[in-house]
């Protein structure tokens, strides 16, 4: 076994599964494919759920969050985000690539070292808006995540059209106005939870006396962060960019998303 938690094996295993099943429909175009990725994509939701419930319930009385439990979350949201799109839009491809991020995180999950994580003693008059922010936080990257796959997308697509590749992939794929489209309602979701989710952490800062830390390397790169997304936003909304530039600075942004994600090791504030 990979870990000692059959559970959590158990979902690896049928993570990885159903992402085979999904993969085969990603090369030959298989309904059948696609219903056994589905069915077994939501018997991963259903076991991941019940993990997940399980670790809040036993560290609800603990004084610290750890990274596992946070990237579990993350990788639940975006589960949870790829079976909602299944469902309702019918969109080709993002939900094999959406759930591809799902399971990288969780496998690399693995490597999370259980005792590490914010603690909660330090939110000491504040411990509740630590939740709403690790909450909003996550649903921020979820979305942001799933925007940067369009944008990805959309970039290959565009690239293809303009040196006329009619391939039966490209005919697969929805249209560049669709995945622009869906890809601003990542956009119109992400920012805010992401601007909230600052806004509480800046908040407690300041109630609990800890304005240095406004100064920290994590602070400053996810203000930075969202200032890129709102030029974004800016571009968008006022000035009616193409789409070819919006996707670019979209997975500029992305990145730099990634980097504030990966910048713990240059913070004293996670």
């Amino acid at each position: 076994m990979v870990t000692q938690n059959f559970l959590y094996d158990a979902i690896l295993y049928i993570y990885a599964l159903s992402l085979l099943f999904y993969f085969s429909d990603f090369m030959n175009a298989s309904q059948r494919a696609k219903r056994m990725g589905t069915g077994l994509l939501i018997f991963v939701w259903v076991l991941q759920t019940g993990y997940l419930i399980s670790r809040v319930v036993m560290h609800l009385q603990m004084t610290t969050v750890t990274a596992f439990e946070y990237w579990l979350g993350f990788s639940w949201l975006l589960v949870t985000t790829s079976i909602v799109i299944n469902r309702f839009f019918k969109i080709d491809f993002i939900v094999f690539f959406v759930n591809v991020v799902g399971f990288a995180v969780l496998a690399l999950n693995l490597y999370s070292n259980p005792g590490s994580g914010g603690s909660l003693e330090l939110w000491k008059t504040t411990r509740e808006l630590l939740y709403i922010h690790i909450s909003l936080v996550l649903c921020a990257y979820a979305a942001l995540t799933i925007g940067a796959l369009f944008a990805g997308m959309y970039l290959f697509l565009h690239n293809q059209l303009k040196r006329k590749r009619w391939t039966n992939f490209v005919r697969r794929l929805p249209s560049l106005d669709l995945m622009e489209r869906y890809g601003d309602r990542a956009v119109i979701i992400g920012v805010p939870l992401l601007a909230m989710s600052l806004a509480i952490a800046v908040t407690s800062l300041l109630v609990e006396g800890r304005a240095a830390l406004l100064l920290d390397w994590k602070v400053l790169s996810s203000f930075g962060t969202l200032i890129v997304y709102g030029i974004y936003v800016y571009q968008r909304a006022m000035l009616k960019r193409p789409g070819l530039q919006l996707a670019r600075l979209y997975i500029f942004a992305f990145g730099l998303l990634l980097l504030n994600l990966f910048s713990n090791y240059f913070s004293s504030f996670h």
